[in-house]
């Protein structure tokens, strides 16, 4: 069952003046079947986070390791056996507004070797059953609410039935009736055995899932707390209020 582990894992980018650190000498192991919030304020380094565990980019420095090998082996891209295991979404859409949905989806599905076009068109209509979406395979994002197209997202993110997900904001702009329907479908899909890893803002639901919050401030791992709240830092005994 896959392992996650960080080690020391340090992201820099360059900016006007020299260089950030994003993400500074982070030490993290997330099993196989956790739901895990991270959380923090914006700038906190939740996303280069995501994007480190899911192989989307590389360290500067330590190890970002999946069973023990590293999870991007290359400057640019990890290795396609790596690919397989994440199913990510990005904080910001993906879609091809002039494909339709199917289209989107089977883009993705393709990857995995699948070159039948029945089991292609069964295996997207599959996905987009499990996010409620039965119905919206012939149209174009353009046409969806932000509801369905973060849930088009989703779909995209499941459709090689991957162990893990990484989902960067999935909720964001999205109303309370649209994340309560989206949680529902996580938790399934995490009762079922897949590994949820979830940066989010939406504290109220974070609250009250009670699952593991990673919480991170300038880019260091402040927080991990099981069963936790927003922006609980259980080492510190204390609570930290966190922006919104």
């Amino acid at each position: 069952m896959p392992t996650i582990e960080l080690k020391q894992a340090t992201k820099r980018y360059r900016i006007e003046h020299g260089r950030l650190e994003a993400v500074r000498g982070i030490d993290l192991t997330i099993r196989q079947g956790e739901f895990v919030f991270t959380v923090g304020s914006s700038g906190a380094g939740k996303s280069t986070l995501l994007q480190l565990i899911a192989g989307q980019i590389r360290a500067d420095e330590g190890l970002v390791l999946l069973d023990g090998v590293n999870v991007a082996p290359l400057p640019l891209f990890p290795s396609a056996r790596i690919r397989r295991n994440f199913g990510y979404v990005a904080q910001e859409s993906h879609l091809m507004r002039r494909r339709t949905v199917y289209e989107n989806l089977i883009m993705v599905a393709r990857v995995s070797g699948l070159t039948r076009e029945k089991k292609l068109m069964e295996r997207t209509q599959k996905a987009l059953s499990i996010v409620g979406l039965g119905g919206v395979g012939e149209k174009y994002p353009g046409e969806l609410s932000i509801g369905q197209a973060r849930r088009v997202e989703l779909a995209r993110a499941l459709i090689n039935s991957p162990p893990i997900l990484v989902l960067d904001e999935l909720t964001g702009n999205l109303d309370e009736d649209n994340i309560w329907d989206m949680m529902h479908v996580l938790t399934e899909l995490n009762r079922q055995g897949t590994t949820v890893i979830m940066a989010t803002h939406a504290s109220m639901f974070v609250n009250i899932m009670h699952r593991r919050v990673v919480t991170l401030v300038d880019g260091r791992v402040a927080g991990d707390v099981a069963g936790g709240r927003y922006g609980e830092i259980k080492e510190r005994k204390s609570k930290f209020t966190l922006d919104h």
